[in-house]
């Protein structure tokens, strides 16, 4: 049966999202397995997009549909854009470049959302029950996109999928959800510990490109916001930032080209050619979310089937009120987790008409305050009851 515009999608959505954190999955833990998932995903999304454009044109009969079904298939065309940057990055691994782990650690320890790769152990709690049951995302804020069992993978596993001991889990989320994840899991504590960058030039390099990264990464965050919405000042920040990326690319290439002054050999030039390549395909990903959010810029009309697809995805994005006198008033965000506690990720603030994009652990949350959040739809439910439950007097 062939699929609806609506399911569509919702498939692309959610599949060039798996393949972004795949990617940077293949080239931290220099994984040749996830990189290949990523390749043939990408395979998938381009017939995902064949579909579409089918399934849209016959759908477009009047010159009005027709204009509607058109940001549709731009919103697709970005999409395939983004998978196809998380194929340049997983290509990588296959081409053999490395990252030290010096440089790895450096990442995972001070990226915005960061990856952890932890074993299931005999006497974990999670064992023998589904992810369903656990809520891993809701109250670690680490969401499992790949599992390794013996020989065979799970990639982007539902929530009927049973987690056994020996299993390799694979996550991405916030850093300060990593303990309570490797307590869950392996039952023992963990502490990340960052290596010290030798070179300073490269350590810069490094800064630069966590910084794309993290970027890059809520620019199609806000991208996918401002259409929701249709909100020009996300769209606006959205352009701020893809902008600003490309200021930063322009600064990482001047301190990895004189990081190459001083390389020795030939596995050197490669780790600075990995840089350059990781940052020239995050650039290419804000560019695909300004694609997006030039939608709302040029004030194009959006197909009402949009929302309700982006309301089906693995993880939806939604706005939460913060009332005056409940638990996370006049806390910050690193004070009331709310990312551990909830599995959302607040994406941005807006505090009557001033918005805050890329709040941090300090920013303090107000009353009145609206959160623009993504992740799972429980963790949105139990967001809305701590913005709105009235602490005792």
């Amino acid at each position: 049966m062939p699929k609806t515009v609506k399911e569509l999608l919702v498939e692309i959505k959610d599949t060039t999202e798996l393949m972004v954190d795949l990617a940077y999955s293949a080239i931290l833990f220099d994984n040749e397995d996830i990189a290949e998932e990523v390749l043939d995903l990408e395979g998938k999304i381009s017939d995902l997009i064949r579909q579409l454009r089918v399934v849209s044109i016959l759908a477009g009969r009047r010159a009005e549909e027709a204009e509607l079904v058109s940001s549709v298939l731009h919103i697709a065309s970005a999409a395939q854009k983004i998978g196809e940057s998380a194929g340049d990055i997983a290509t990588l691994v296959l081409r053999g470049f490395k990252l030290p782990k010096e440089m790895i650690n450096e990442i995972l320890l001070e990226s915005e959302e960061t990856l952890v790769r932890a074993v299931v152990s005999e006497d974990s709690e999670i064992a023998d029950r589904t992810l369903g049951e656990i809520r891993l995302h809701s109250i670690t804020g680490m969401k499992v996109i790949a599992i390794k069992r013996g020989f065979d993978w799970i990639f982007d596993p539902d929530r009927d999928v049973k987690i056994r001991r020996g299993d390799v889990l694979f996550a991405r989320g916030d850093i300060s959800g990593v303990k309570d994840f490797f307590r869950l899991a392996s039952n023992k504590e963990i502490h990340m510990e960052s290596s010290e960058i030798k070179d300073k030039r490269l350590e810069k390099t490094v800064s630069i490109l966590i910084e794309i990264k993290d970027l890059s990464e809520l620019s199609v965050d806000l991208g996918y916001s401002s259409i929701i919405f249709y909100n020009e000042d996300i769209a606006q920040e959205v352009y701020y930032l893809e902008e600003k990326i490309d200021n930063l690319k322009m600064e990482l290439l001047k301190w990895t080209l004189q990081a190459a002054k001083n390389a020795e050999g030939d596995d050197e030039i490669k780790i600075l050619m990995s840089l350059i390549e990781i940052a020239y395909s995050s650039e290419v990903i804000a560019d695909a979310a300004k694609d997006i959010a030039g939608i709302v810029v040029n004030q194009l009309e959006i197909h009402p089937i949009f929302k309700t697809a982006m309301l089906e995805s693995d993880e939806i994005i939604a706005v939460v009120e913060v009332l005056k006198g409940c638990e996370l008033d006049g806390k910050t965000l690193g004070e009331a987790k709310v990312e551990t506690n909830t599995g959302m990720h607040v994406l941005a603030i807006k505090r009557g008409n001033r918005w805050i994009t890329k709040p941090r652990a300090s920013t303090k949350i107000e009353a009145g305050d609206l959160l623009f959040v993504k992740g799972p739809k429980e963790g949105e439910k139990a967001l809305t009851q701590l913005c709105s439950i009235s602490l005792p007097a």
